[in-house]
């Protein structure tokens, strides 16, 4: 099984082979494709898509809430790996901070 450093190395490699980091793009544009994604699973779920429906468009494109929140995640470790965060070390570190969380975090809501 790959680890997740792993997994941003490969997507991050795959990211530059194909062009995607030709020119240096702001923090804010990445973080903005990520809701883009997020936004594009919201979209097949107003289609009437199961959300765990998988499926493949008339281009052969892999499609469906979980294409699209797959690629969320692909962002998120191409922005890591580029910013040389360790994405699975933070995020055991913030696992274990969470369990020392208050229920709800205080909060009433």
């Amino acid at each position: 099984m790959k680890r997740i450093q792993d997994l941003q190395t490969e997507i991050h490699d795959n990211a530059i082979k194909q062009g995607w980091w030709e020119e240096n793009r702001e923090f804010g544009t990445l973080i903005a494709l990520c809701h883009s994604e997020l936004s594009e699973a919201l979209e097949e779920v107003r289609k009437g898509r199961l959300i765990n429906e998988s499926y493949y468009s008339e281009n052969n494109k892999l499609e469906g809430v979980p294409s699209e929140l797959a690629d969320v995640v692909i962002r998120i470790l191409d922005i890591c790996e580029y910013y040389k965060i360790d994405l699975e070390e933070i995020i055991l570190e913030k696992i274990e901070y969470n369990k020392t969380r208050p229920y709800k975090h205080g909060k009433q809501f």
